[in-house]
């Protein structure tokens, strides 16, 4: 009988030895799944970008006279807010000194406070299974690499390479355009076969992070590129008329919310050697993020205030790139439209390559120093302002130079810093004749006016100027 209850006992703590250890084992899984969960949510970059506003507004705002500093580290500490709080203003303007210094900072916080590395990079961007990465994912992967050979050519390059800058037919569309689309992206992707260390990696999700929080979204890295230009919010459907759509056709619309139909938010275009291309693969998401570029990229020099009864504004970015920028109800949906201008040193030899060339050259020199007025006109990116630059080289250099814009473009001191030149532009208060009238007064020679216009003589009128362009 003892040992029939000793057997019983035995049987009985053996099952409920067994029951305890599987609730440990389940414990134990589900506390492993739970940091797997949690680990992963901690590296998207949502959560990533979360922590480094967090902290460089700390740094920007902590007080130091709190926190007992001697006066050598106090006076550093100062240096180091001020250079950042500088830094998070001038890169907004385009100024790529300013943009380099906060990603570098966003590299050292992620890499060495928020504990990123070789393992977790890849559950911000997918960078170890090609086929989840998106056809953003791929593009800045393909910059960031061609960037570290050929710098802010790298666009260029990739372009010539593959000739992406061709007509081709796309599905859906009768006729041909210029765009580039997803699956050229990633067929790109595919036959470069790249292989990134841990640095890479981290590189590209900085930038991911930077251009979400103080750059220009999708077009970041695009427009500190060697290109012509570069506008978003010019295609695809306005926010307005998805309104109207939902109340009249809901088929239409459902194809609209399944990306079918590119809506004014995946507008991005790049205009390269006087072509306008469709970055079909590129979108900045949503409509509030294009807004956000737009009242963000035009603010250098305090230009004044976009408003619904000021619907547009003209200035220029830190590099010198002309920005406009359009908002409802002036235009039928935000957009921008920001034009670059070379400002190496060009000449009539590069330019006018064409048979009969030296005949044209000769005659366009005996022009110039012959200070003949001169008007030069042309469809947007035919090379009006190159041929300027290379015109202006052979005025004699004992004659001064003025010049009158809409907008700061030729930058001809850049060019030529040695000689007499000063630029005027057209203000909110002086208008563009009030500043002909002004150099009138000064002691030019040579009066340069370039201004979009309907009638091209009436820029010409009543200059006494010696040569107008």
């Amino acid at each position: 009988m003892n040992l029939m209850n000793m057997l019983a006992i035995l049987l009985v703590l053996a099952i409920a030895g067994f029951i305890v250890a599987r609730i440990l084992v389940a414990r134990k899984n589900q506390e492993v799944e739970e940091d797997v969960e949690k680990d992963d949510k901690t590296y998207t970059l949502e959560m990533m970008t979360a922590f480094v506003k967090r902290r460089l507004d700390e740094i920007t705002k902590i007080n130091l006279y709190d926190i007992g500093l001697s006066e050598e580290e106090l006076k550093r500490r100062k240096n180091k807010k001020y250079e950042l709080k500088k830094a998070l203003k001038g890169c907004t303007y385009g100024d790529v000194n300013d943009k380099k210094y906060v990603k570098e900072l966003i590299f050292d916080l992620l890499s060495k406070e928020y504990g990123t590395d070789e393992t977790n990079i890849s559950k911000a961007i997918p960078f170890d299974i090609p086929s989840l990465l998106t056809a953003q994912d791929k593009f800045d992967i393909l910059i960031y690499v061609y960037k570290q050979q050929f710098g802010y050519e790298a666009l260029t390059e990739l372009i010539k390479k593959y000739n992406l800058d061709s007509l081709k037919y796309i599905s859906g569309e009768s006729k041909p355009s210029y765009v580039i689309t997803s699956e050229e992206i990633d067929d790109i992707f595919e036959k470069e076969n790249i292989v990134l260390s841990y640095k890479d990696k981290l590189s590209v999700v900085v930038q991911r992070i930077y251009q979400q929080y103080k750059g220009y979204s999708s077009i970041d890295e695009v427009r500190d590129m060697n290109i012509d230009g570069v506008s978003g919010g010019v295609s695809g459907l306005p926010e307005s008329f998805l309104s109207q759509v939902a109340q009249t056709d809901g088929d239409y619309l459902d194809q609209i919310l399944e990306n079918k139909v590119p809506r004014a938010c995946d507008s991005i275009w790049i205009f390269f050697h006087g072509v306008s291309i469709r970055l079909a693969f590129l979108t900045f998401g949503t409509e509030s993020e294009l807004k956000r570029v737009c009242q963000n990229i035009y603010k250098y020099n305090n230009p004044g205030q976009l408003s619904d009864s000021n619907g547009y504004k003209i200035n220029e970015m830190k590099d010198g790139s002309r920005v406009v920028v359009v908002r409802p109800s002036f235009s039928e949906t935000w957009a921008f439209f920001v034009r670059k201008f070379d400002v190496k040193r060009a000449t009539l030899e590069q330019i006018i390559t064409c048979d009969g060339k030296d005949e044209a050259i000769d005659l366009l020199k005996f022009l110039v120093k012959g200070a003949r007025i001169i008007s030069l006109t042309g469809e947007q990116g035919c090379g009006k302002t190159t041929m300027l630059m290379a015109m202006i080289e052979n005025i004699y250099e004992t004659m001064n130079i003025r010049v009158q814009e809409v907008a700061f473009e030729l930058h001809l001191r850049k060019i030529y810093p040695t000689r007499n030149i000063l630029s005027f532009r057209e203000t909110e208060t002086v208008s563009g004749q009030e500043g002909l009238d002004v150099q009138k007064k000064t002691d030019g020679s040579v009066n340069i006016i370039r201004r979009g216009c309907n009638r091209p003589s009436c820029c010409m009128d009543d200059t006494s100027c010696s040569s107008c362009f």
